[in-house]
């Protein structure tokens, strides 16, 4: 019996050994982060082409919308011994005025008058005036050249033409007596009055700064483009371009862009950037054809270490019977390197920093280290204690695991940023449409808090104001 128990002693005491020997407790200097400074970002402006079309059934919608029933009165008759009201009597239309060189809106609108017209003098303070009555009903035709003006849609109207749908008359008697020859250069009279009521009912119902600025606001709120990585696209506008407005087929079109800075911000959602007050309505004469799109991919290193600590979940690492698992990952920055952390559990527990310069594949779209090593003093512990750790192998294998893969951002964001191209509607009666290119990457910096990934794309952008009210 006491041998058994000196033999099972024995073999306990080796067993203890062992498990001491192969669990070796790795205690390793940390290279401690720069302290974090205010993340300043150089920006590279975004120009995003925007052409907005405006129908002419819009307009007229608006117009008919301001235009109602009386629209012109002169009740002093003292003045030039003519006293009239004009009211529209059926809704105004509008259309392209094909038969003009010149593309030009024409506007038909249908109207009553009534003219008091007074014939007569005063002698030795006795009225002897006489005053007719003329009731009118045609449809006048009015051409508009058009323009942009300070967001607003300017014409300049005049009529072309007087058509009467039963003969000028005037009551005498109780009875209309047509007198078509007298009241067609009356017209003169009223006639720039309407076509200044025109130009006004263009103006004020085709102000595009309000439905501009808000659309804008609404594409200025950050979007996620990704649940797992926490991503969010941030727009923010610097300034607005725009060309004249011209007239094609049955719609107005205004050539837009904006000047913005684009980034993508990884973690919490962040704070809109958007100030309407400090929007500048800039005219040029011409715009690109492409969106070209600088958009900043800001991942911070917290972030960023919980996709590598998901990468190295489930690996085992390992050189003849002794073996380890990366447990946790942390990254920072240090001296213009980045510095990496794994803790280690298994053969050896503690942690192990590594330095190295990420690189971008451009193929694969990930952000890599091909030439990570150990930082000296976790390097001169491994080869005192496990050497085995040391050895490039197990460094290289490390190495694949260590990879912030860029691509599921990319592709993620690219499909949400299409759902923002296909017939999106930020406020009613506006309508974004497009198509985009891959995004290609440029350049990868970092700073003391963030990584920072520089990136580019192209496509287009239409906004429609359809059905606007």
């Amino acid at each position: 019996m006491a041998k058994c128990a000196l033999f099972f002693a024995l073999v306990t005491l080796f067993i203890l050994n062992t498990s001491c020997a192969t669990k070796q407790q790795l205690i390793t200097l940390k290279p401690e982060p720069e302290e974090t400074a205010p993340l300043v970002l150089e920006h590279v402006p975004s120009f995003i082409n925007v052409p907005v079309s405006v129908n002419l059934k819009d307009i007229e919608y608006q117009i008919n919308t301001i235009l109602k029933g009386l629209i012109y009165e002169d009740k002093v008759i003292e003045d030039d011994d003519i006293e009239i009201k004009v009211w529209k009597q059926a809704p105004i239309t509008i259309q392209n005025n094909r038969a003009s060189n010149n593309e030009r809106i024409k506007t038909m609108l249908p109207l009553k008058a009534i003219v008091k017209y007074r014939i007569g003098t005063q002698t030795m303070g006795v009225d002897l005036y006489k005053t007719s009555e003329f009731n009118l009903n045609g449809v006048v035709t009015l051409v508009s050249d058009i323009g942009l003006s300070n967001w607003k849609l300017k014409s300049k109207t005049r009529i072309t033409n007087l058509e009467w749908t039963e003969s000028p008359s005037m009551v005498v008697y109780g009875k209309n007596i047509p007198v078509t020859y007298l009241i067609n250069p009356a017209i003169k009279i009223f006639r720039t009055n309407i076509e200044e009521s025109i130009d006004d009912a263009i103006e004020a119902s085709m102000d595009f700064k309000p439905n501009v600025l808000e659309a804008i606001e609404k594409l200025t709120v950050p979007f996620k483009m990704n649940d797992d990585y926490e991503s969010w696209l941030r727009i923010v506008p610097i300034e607005i371009y725009s060309t004249d407005a011209q007239l094609k087929n049955d719609k107005v079109l205004l050539q837009m862009g904006m000047k913005c800075n684009m980034e993508t911000v990884i973690g919490q959602e962040p704070e809109p950037k958007f100030d309407a007050k400090n929007i500048v309505l800039k005219p040029v004469t011409k715009m690109p054809n492409h969106v070209t799109s600088n958009i900043i991919a800001i991942s911070t290193y917290e972030d960023a270490s919980k996709v590598m600590t998901k990468n190295f979940a489930g690996e085992e690492f390992s050189s003849g019977s002794k073996k380890v698992t990366v447990k946790k990952v942390d990254i920072w920055h240090k001296e213009g390197h980045m510095v990496i952390a794994l803790d280690l559990q298994g053969s050896i527990n503690g942690t192990i920093y590594l330095e190295g310069m990420p690189q971008y594949d451009a193929l694969k779209k990930e952000i890599y280290f091909n030439d990570l090593d150990y930082v000296l003093d976790t390097k001169s512990k491994l080869l005192r204690t496990a050497n085995w750790l040391a050895k490039g192998l197990i460094l290289s294998k490390i190495q694949e695991n260590c990879r912030y893969s860029i691509q599921p951002n990319l592709d993620e964001g690219k499909q949400t940023m299409l759902n923002y191209l296909s017939n999106y509607s930020p406020i009613p009666g506006v309508f974004v449409n497009g198509t985009m290119e891959d995004i290609n990457f440029q350049k990868v910096e970092l700073t003391n808090s963030a990584i920072l990934a520089f990136l580019k794309v192209k496509g287009n952008i239409s906004v429609t104001v359809d059905g606007l009210k």
